[in-house]
C-alpha cells in the first residue's frame, strides 16, 4: 500500500513538473477572482457612503471581536474539529526524511543553496520552514512587526474563517458582524502551492514570493508539504520547542534530525525554555485585565469569568512575591529588600500561596482562547494613551487604565534608568504587546519537575524594575523526547570542542545508551603552513601576561596589551581583528590607551573599528571595516589596513567570516571566563556537582566553567579560517592558554599546529616570517 501511494504521488508531481497549462489555469481563476473581489470592494463603498447613519452602531459590533468565545476544556469537548475539508488530507502518511535544522535564516538558506546546486537538486523534495514574520504576506498583518502580535493576528484570523459557517448557520437568529479573514488561507491555493514547492527545491525568499503570486499562505502551505518531503528545513527552535514542533505538524517518529552550528545547542535549550517576567509587566497585565473584566463582565460566560478570576490572583501573588501590591503604581513602589533569591519550583508554589492552583489547566485555557490577543485588542482600542477614545462616558470609565499606561511609559524602565534614552524599535514594538503573552510563559515553565529548574527573584529599587525569571538547569529533559523518536540525530558544528558537554550534560541526562554515541572528529582542508597559532605568555618588555579579574585592570597589563597590538600591526597586511573578554574591558582599555596617546600610534598603521552594541549597526561597521581594508590594499601607502576591537560572544564572534583579507590575523585578549558571580550560574554549577559524575578529578562545575570559556575561544577565532586557500595567525595573548586542560580543549587542527612562546622576540619573529 505504501508503495502504491509513494508511486501515485511521484506521478502527480511528474504531471506538474510536466503540466504548464494547469499552472496558467489556477493563475487565470486566480485573477478572475480578484477582479470580482474588486468589484464586490467597490459596492460596499459606494453603499457605505449612503448609508451613514449605520456607521455608529458597527461600532458596537466592532467590540464583538474583543469577547472570548465560549471555551470547553479538552476533556468536556472529545472531539476536536480542525480544517473541515482537509482532515484526510492532513493524515498524509510521513515518508522517511531529514530535517536538518540551523541557527539563522540566512545559514538555512545557504545550506538550500547548496541543495539546488547539488546533483541531487532536481529530484530532490525539500521543504523551508519559518516562522510567521517570515513567512508572511499579508501586509496588514506583517505591519504588526512584534512576532507574537503577528502569531495572534494570524490565528484569529483563522479562527474567524472556522467561525463564519457555524455563523452562516446562525444568521437568521442574529445578525453578526462580518470578521476580518485572511485570503491567504485558502485550502486551494495552498494545496497548489505545496505541490509547487515539492516539484522544485525553494528557499524562503522564492517561497513568499510564490506565495504572493499565487495568493497562497507560505507558512501553512509549506506545512501542508511536510508529509511528502524528504528533507525539511528549519530554524532549530522550531524543533527544539515541542509546543512549536507539534503545531508545524513535525512527526520525529523514526525520522533522521540534523543539528548544525550545534556548538551553543545547550544554551540555546535553556534559553527556549527560560522566561523572565518584570513588576510592571505583572501590575500592568493586572491592571489591563481586571478593566476587561469589569467592561465585558456581563457578556462572559462563568467558565472565561473563573479563569480570568484565576489569572487575576496569580498575577496578585506574583507582585506579592516582590514585595508589592498590584492596585499600585510599579514605578513608585520602592522594595524592602533587595537582592537575588533563588526557589525550587515546588518552593515558590508554597510560597506564592498558588499551589491549589491547577497551572495545567490555566496554561492551555490561555492557549486555547487566545485570551491574549484579545486583551491587546481591547488595550489597543481603549488603552492606549496616544489615542483618544471616541466615546466620553468610555473616557472617564478607562480613565485609570490610559493614566496607568501613561505612567508605565514615563516611569523608570526595566533597565533603572529614569527618562532612558529611546530604545531600538524592536524593543518598542514588543512593549506594545500584551504583557500576559510573556506571562502565560512563565505559566507554562511553573509546570516543569522540581528537580529541573528554579525560580529566581530578583528584587531591585522599585517593584517594577525588580522581577520573576525561571532558570531551566536540566536541558536534557526537552532534547530526551528527540533523541527517543528519532532514528538519528547528527549534532554536527564547525567547532564542536570541547565534546564532553553534549555526552554528559545532554545525551547522557537524556537517558541515551553510550553504545548509541558516536564521535566522529576530522582535519581541516587547509594544509598545515596556513595557519600560525601562538599561545603567547609574556609581552615585548617582558610583562607575564594573565588576564584575571584581579590583574587585568593594572595600566601596565592594558600598556602592554597595546604594545603587542602596535608591534603586530606593524607586520600584519589587511585586517587584524581583536576579541575583548566584555564590553566593558574593551571600553576601558580603549580609554586607557587613548589618554596615553597609544591609539594614535596604533591609527598610523590601522584604521580603528568599534564593535557597535546595537545588532541594527553591526552591517554598517563590517561593510565599513570591509572597504577601508580594500582601499589600503589597492593604495598602498604608510595605512595597511583595518583593526577591529570585538567582543567574545558579541555580534562578531559567530556567524561572520573574516576571510582572506578581512582576518590576516585574531587576537584573543585573556580568557573569557563567564560571570561566576551571576545567580543563575552558581545555581547551574551546584546543580551539576550534585548531579554529574567527576570527571578526571575535577569537579564538574569546574569543567562547565572551563568548558563555556573553550567554547567562546573556539568560536571566536575559527572566523578567520573560511576556505580551502585561506591564511591567518592567532594569538593567544594569556600564559593560562599552555596548561594541558586548557590546551586540550582546543580544536584538534588548531592544537597540533600551536606553538608555546615564553617570550615576544621568537613570537615576533615566527609571525614576521
Amino acid at each position: 500500500e505504501e508503495q502504491i501511494r509513494r508511486k501515485k504521488r511521484e506521478e502527480r508531481l511528474e504531471k506538474i513538473r510536466r503540466n504548464a497549462q494547469l499552472k496558467y489555469a489556477a493563475k487565470r481563476k486566480r485573477s478572475e477572482e480578484d477582479e470580482t473581489e474588486r468589484l464586490l470592494q467597490l459596492s460596499k463603498e459606494a453603499l457605505s457612503q449612503g448609508a451613514g447613519a449605520d456607521a455608529l452602531d458597527q461600532l458596537d459590533h466592532n467590540e464583538e471581536e474583543l469577547i472570548l468565545a465560549d471555551y470547553e476544556s479538552d476533556e468536556e469537548k472529545k472531539v476536536v474539529s480542525g480544517l473541515e475539508e482537509d482532515d484526510d488530507d492532513l493524515e498524509e502518511e510521513h515518508v522517511t526524511k531529514i530535517y536538518y535544522c540551523s541557527r539563522t535564516h540566512s545559514q538555512l538558506s545557504q545550506f538550500v543553496r547548496e541543495v539546488q546546486k547539488s546533483p541531487f537538486g532536481k529530484d530532490t523534495r525539500l521543504v523551508s520552514l519559518g516562522s510567521r514574520q517570515n513567512l508572511c504576506v499579508n501586509e496588514e498583518v506583517r505591519r504588526l512587526g512584534a512576532l507574537q502580535l503577528i502569531n495572534d493576528r494570524c490565528m484569529e484570523m483563522q479562527k474567524n474563517k472556522h467561525e463564519k459557517k457555524s455563523d452562516e448557520e446562525n444568521e437568521g437568529k442574529k445578525r453578526r458582524v462580518s470578521r476580518a479573514v485572511c485570503p491567504f488561507y485558502s485550502y486551494e491555493q495552498m494545496q497548489f502551492l505545496r505541490d509547487e514547492v515539492l516539484v522544485e527545491v525553494k528557499d524562503i525568499e522564492q517561497l513568499v514570493s510564490l506565495g504572493r503570486e499565487t495568493k497562497a499562505c507560505p507558512y501553512y502551505g509549506s506545512r501542508y508539504a511536510i508529509p511528502a518531503a524528504q528533507l525539511v528545513v528549519l530554524p532549530y527552535q522550531m524543533l527544539l520547542h515541542e509546543p512549536t514542533r507539534s503545531a508545524a505538524g513535525i512527526k520525529l517518529k523514526d525520522q533522521v534530525v540534523i543539528i548544525d552550528e550545534a556548538h551553543n545547542l545547550i544554551d540555546t535549550i535553556t534559553c527556549i525554555h527560560n522566561v523572565e517576567v518584570s513588576g510592571s509587566q505583572l501590575c500592568c497585565a493586572h491592571s489591563q485585565l481586571s478593566q476587561y473584566m469589569e467592561r465585558y463582565r456581563k457578556r462572559l460566560k462563568a467558565k472565561n469569568l473563573m479563569y480570568i478570576k484565576q489569572i487575576l490572583y496569580l498575577l496578585e501573588r506574583f507582585v506579592a512575591m516582590l514585595g508589592g501590591n498590584v492596585n499600585q503604581n510599579p514605578g513608585c513602589q520602592t522594595v524592602s529588600q533587595t537582592g537575588t533569591v533563588l526557589r525550587s519550583i515546588n518552593d515558590f508554589l508554597f510560597q506564592s500561596q498558588i499551589d491549589n492552583i491547577n497551572l495545567f489547566k490555566v496554561q492551555r485555557y490561555c492557549e486555547k482562547s487566545l485570551i491574549s490577543r484579545k486583551l491587546f485588542g481591547f488595550v489597543e482600542r481603549y488603552g492606549s494613551p496616544a489615542t483618544a477614545v471616541k466615546n466620553n462616558k468610555e473616557n472617564q470609565k478607562l480613565d485609570g487604565l490610559q493614566n496607568f499606561l501613561l505612567s508605565l511609559q514615563q516611569g523608570s524602565d526595566k533597565e533603572g534608568t529614569p527618562q532612558s534614552p529611546p530604545v531600538e524599535a524592536e524593543n518598542d514594538q514588543l512593549r506594545a504587546a500584551s504583557p500576559l503573552m510573556q506571562i502565560e510563559g512563565f505559566l507554562s515553565a511553573l509546570t516543569n519537575a522540581n528537580q529541573d529548574g528554579r525560580v529566581i527573584l530578583n528584587r531591585q529599587g522599585t517593584v517594577g524594575q525588580s522581577s520573576l525569571k525561571f532558570l531551566l538547569l536540566n536541558p536534557a529533559v526537552h532534547f530526551a523526547k528527540v533523541v527517543e523518536e528519532c532514528h538519528a540525530v547528527i549534532i554536527a558544528g564547525g567547532t564542536m570542542q570541547p565534546v564532553a558537554d553534549f555526552r554528559e550534560q545532554l545525551l547522557s541526562c537524556a537517558g541515551v545508551d553510550p553504545a548509541r554515541i558516536v564521535e566522529f572528529s576530522c582535519g581541516h582542508v587547509i594544509p598545515p603552513e596556513n595557519i600560525l597559532p601562538i599561545i603567547l605568555c609574556s609581552g615585548p618588555s617582558n610583562q607575564q601576561l594573565e588576564f584575571t579579574y584581579q590583574t587585568r585592570d593594572l595600566p601596565q597589563m592594558m600598556d602592554e596589551t597595546g604594545r603587542i597590538l602596535c608591534n603586530l600591526c606593524n607586520v600584519i597586511p589587511g585586517g587584524v581583528v581583536c576579541f575583548f573578554p566584555s564590553y566593558e574591558y574593551e571600553k576601558q582599555v580603549y580609554a586607557h590607551w587613548e589618554k596615553t596617546g597609544l591609539l594614535t600610534r596604533l591609527a598610523t598603521k590601522k584604521k580603528i573599528f568599534q564593535e557597535p552594541k546595537k545588532a541594527n549597526q553591526v552591517e554598517q561597521v563590517l561593510v565599513e571595516y570591509a572597504k577601508c581594508i580594500k582601499r589600503c590594499s589597492q593604495a598602498g601607502g604608510q595605512m595597511t589596513g583595518a583593526l577591529l576591537l570585538s567582543v567574545v560572544g558579541g555580534k562578531m564572534s559567530e556567524g561572520i567570516n573574516f576571510s582572506d583579507d578581512l582576518g590576516r590575523c585574531v587576537i584573543m585578549v585573556g580568557m573569557p571566563y563567564p560571570n561566576i558571580k551571576s545567580p543563575e550560574l552558581q545555581e547551574k554549577m551546584a546543580w551539576l556537582d550534585k548531579t554529574m559524575p567527576r570527571a578526571a578529578g575535577q569537579a564538574p562545575s569546574r569543567v562547565l566553567i572551563e568548558n563555556l570559556c573553550m567554547k567562546a575561544v573556539n568560536q571566536s577565532i575559527g572566523r578567520a579560517i573560511r576556505h580551502q586557500k585561506d591564511f591567518a595567525s592567532i594569538v593567544l595573548l594569556d600564559h593560562r592558554y599552555a596548561r594541558p586542560a586548557i590546551f586540550n580543549k582546543l580544536p584538534q587542527w588548531i592544537r597540533e599546529r600551536t606553538q608555546v612562546k615564553p617570550a615576544f622576540g621568537s613570537a615576533f619573529a615566527e609571525l614576521r616570517k
